[in-house]
């Protein structure tokens, strides 16, 4: 009767959790060329509900886009390197907006807050709030299912699963 309310998750699977609330998109949806191309990586997107981003993970912040404050890069326990961006032309507001609440080299638990952002400053400036995760360095990994047009709830959603 219980074993129905447990995720089952193999040992070799591994997990990246929603980092907002709000439903998942499938990257080639996207209204930024560079991410619908897949240019920089496979991925996934969240159109968001609010204006908090988590990390998905377990893992070290390798990157903090200081100026523009728009996007952070994790990397896993298992070394997948991920790549986390804020809307779509937000580099253009300068930092305007956002808030970072994370450091370089700091190590980081899924669920720890690491943006939070303005979003009526957004919508007041006709930039689309859409959140992406794309991975930047697949290499061994392989992506086995990517939780596409879904409700997703912060920390508790699974977004994507590989191994």
């Amino acid at each position: 009767m219980f074993k129905n309310l447990f995720k089952n998750v193999s040992k070799n699977k591994k997990i990246l959790y929603a980092f907002s609330n709000g439903t998942s998109v499938d990257l080639s949806e996207v209204k930024d060329e560079v991410f619908s191309q897949k240019m920089m990586g496979e991925g996934i997107a969240i159109s968001p509900v609010d204006n908090k981003v988590y990390s998905p993970c377990d893992g070290k912040i390798i990157t903090v886009m200081k100026e523009s404050k728009h996007a952070v890069a994790i990397e896993t326990e298992d070394g997948v390197e991920i790549l986390i961006h804020v809307g779509i032309d937000t580099v253009t507001l300068n930092g305007e907006g956002f808030n970072i609440h994370c450091e370089e080299g700091k190590k980081v638990k899924n669920g720890e807050l690491l943006i939070s952002f303005d979003k009526k400053l957004l919508k007041d400036k006709e930039l689309d709030d859409t959140i992406m995760l794309i991975i930047a360095n697949q290499n061994n990994h392989e992506i086995l299912n990517f939780h596409v047009g879904e409700k997703m709830v912060a920390n508790n959603s699974i977004l994507l699963e590989y191994k």
